[in-house]
């Protein structure tokens, strides 16, 4: 294929710190206006072959890096970010179609992921354990420490094309493992402008690997046993049938949800309003979290809909490089003719739309329903785009027993300030994460995240993800040996 003029360039596999061109090169295009954004070449298997023994190797040398050295790196690598930061928001806003402004966020999140590893590589903390709990076990002392898994399979999203990236290679390298990348297909080019600065940072070349590829070519990551942990992020149905191929490596999950916020009767309605716009229309909706059902006390429904009508119409959608869109487009034309099909099989079992409703080619307006049937699909399944549900309710009970009845739990939101249902809905709503006073996609990259039932097993967030990324061993000491 022949190099193409285009926006951001043309880039090769990384492979042992080097870039490498393959021949089998694809277009990337912008998902507002299907411009081409960058070319970029596909591994196939040898150089997947390639990036696993480098991996295996380079694990030699990165399990016995101090823990000083390690973040030191990590440091290095926050603050390249943040330097290139304007470069990293504009290729997220190109590739992923996340408005400008948005996309400024998600680079100092990824900036902030990577800062935080550095802090949390030096508290890979191991503990010691009295084993002089019965007789004739005096003098003995356990030592437990975490050591490094070996070589890492990290598969990610096309939403968050820098931070979810950094939420599997930032605790990797804190815990001293190699990681082989396959990014998103959609949305390759904020891995590869990663692995620059991982390089230039000083971690070691074989240590990590970026290889976009197809499906099919991907399937050593998940199934080669010198892979002794595979993350992924994406929907459950890839997820779960990952899981069941992996064979005997350690799988985390993070996968979809339907999210749910409940509006109770003490709420503060106008900051349960704002929040509720940010989580249920910020990056078109296109997150795990994203607000999706929202329950409202019956005293507070006919004031609640029309205000929440009225913000979700004032916000600006379009192009993702101007300043002033609030939305941008869904990642592909295919994704808003979905959204399209559920919408109108929604209207036709009754639901009845407050605004938006109708597509611009991929642009999907913030949409708000009402008269919702739990066994609509916009109701029960992830809709991935910028559409909430509004549903009231007499009772918080009502509105606990439906949040939980999902066959999703990764987080949700309650707004109310009574401990008394705030105790009931955190016993009985299964999550991963119940926020209190906000929306169910509140997230600080440092906090523990992850889901239940369909959404996934296992924890992100630097300290909880370096626990998954490494194991327990064991030193038992006897200080009083008999002669």
């Amino acid at each position: 294929m022949a190099i193409i003029e285009s926006v951001l360039g043309e880039y090769g596999v990384v492979l042992n710190g080097e870039s490498v061109e393959t021949g089998d090169a694809v277009e990337i295009r912008s998902p507002y206006d299907g411009s081409l954004v960058a070319v970029v070449h596909r591994a196939g298997p040898a150089e997947i072959e390639s990036a696993i023994a480098a991996a295996v190797d380079a694990f030699k040398t990165t399990r016995r890096l101090p823990s000083w050295q390690r973040a030191e790196i990590l440091q290095r690598i926050s603050a390249g970010m943040a330097a290139r930061r304007d470069e990293f928001a504009r290729t997220i806003a190109l590739e992923a179609g996340k408005p400008i402004r948005t996309a400024r966020v998600e680079v100092d999140r990824a900036a902030f992921t990577f800062s935080i590893a550095a802090e949390e590589a030096k508290r890979v903390y191991g503990e010691i354990v009295p084993l002089d709990w019965i007789p004739g076990n005096d003098g003995r002392v356990a030592h437990v420490r975490r050591v490094p898994l070996g070589p890492i399979a990290g598969i990610t999203p096309f939403n968050f094309p820098l931070n979810l990236v950094a939420h599997k290679v930032a605790p990797a390298l804190a815990a001293g493992n190699p990681i082989v990348l396959r990014p998103a297909s959609q949305t390759p080019v904020s891995s590869l402008k990663l692995a620059e600065l991982v390089h230039e940072a000083g971690w070691p070349r074989g240590g990590f690997a970026v290889v976009p590829c197809s499906t099919d070519n991907a399937r050593p990551l998940v199934e080669d046993d010198r892979i002794k942990l595979l993350t992924f992020t994406g929907s459950p149905a890839v997820g779960w049938g990952l899981k069941a191929r992996a064979g005997r490596k350690r799988v985390t999950l993070e996968l979809g949800g339907n999210a749910a916020v409940i509006v109770n009767e003490d709420a503060d309605v106008d900051y349960a309003l704002e929040r509720i716009v940010f989580g249920g229309f910020g990056y078109a909706g296109q997150t795990c979290i994203s607000v999706q059902r929202v329950y409202v006390h019956s005293s507070l429904y006919d004031e609640f809909a029309p205000e929440l009508a009225r913000r979700a119409e004032a916000l600006q959608v379009g192009d993702p490089l101007d300043e002033a869109t609030d939305v941008g487009p869904l990642i592909d034309t295919g994704a808003a003719e979905r959204v399209e099909e559920w919408l109108d099989e929604a209207v036709a079992g009754g639901a009845t739309v407050l605004t938006g409703g109708e597509r611009d080619g991929s642009l999907w307006p913030p949409t708000v329903l009402a008269n919702l049937h739990e066994e609509m699909r916009v109701s029960c399944q992830e809709v991935f785009a910028p559409v909430v549900g509004l549903t009231p309710f007499d009772e918080v009970s009502e509105a606990i027993d439906a949040a939980g009845r999902s066959e999703f739990g990764l987080q949700a939101g309650l707004f109310t300030n009574d401990v008394r249902v705030i105790d009931e809905a955190f016993d009985r709503i299964e999550v991963g994460g119940l926020m209190i006073n906000d929306v169910s996609s509140f997230r600080v990259d440092h906090m523990p995240y992850g889901g239940v039932k369909s959404s996934g097993t296992g924890r992100e967030g630097l300290r909880y993800a370096i626990e998954e990324m490494t194991e327990l061993k064991l030193l038992t000491y006897n200080a009083r040996p008999r002669r």
